[in-house]
């Protein structure tokens, strides 16, 4: 049974048709290997592991990777679309 549209009429979606010969997209993993919570007892101790892993943080960061990730973000690239 195929997809019903807001007027109750059967919406038939060839997509088979629509993705033949189109090359396979498989989505590797790239989440983490391993997270862990690290607390500080002091502000000392925060600076001292920040200049141990060479990483600045702001009081926003919420995580860090490490080594550092230098891939760029989404958010750097603006997508849009050109009607050929």
């Amino acid at each position: 049974m195929g997809q019903i549209n807001l007027f109750n009429e059967e919406v038939k979606e060839d997509w088979e048709k629509e993705w033949l010969d189109m090359p396979e997209f498989v989505q590797e993993n790239e989440g983490a290997y391993k997270q862990l919570i690290v607390s500080f007892r002091n502000e000392e101790d925060l600076k001292t592991f920040l200049k141990l892993i060479n990483q600045k943080i702001t009081k926003k960061t919420k995580s860090i990777w490490f080594p550092q990730d230098d891939r760029d973000k989404p958010s750097n690239y603006l997508y849009t679309y050109i009607e050929t």
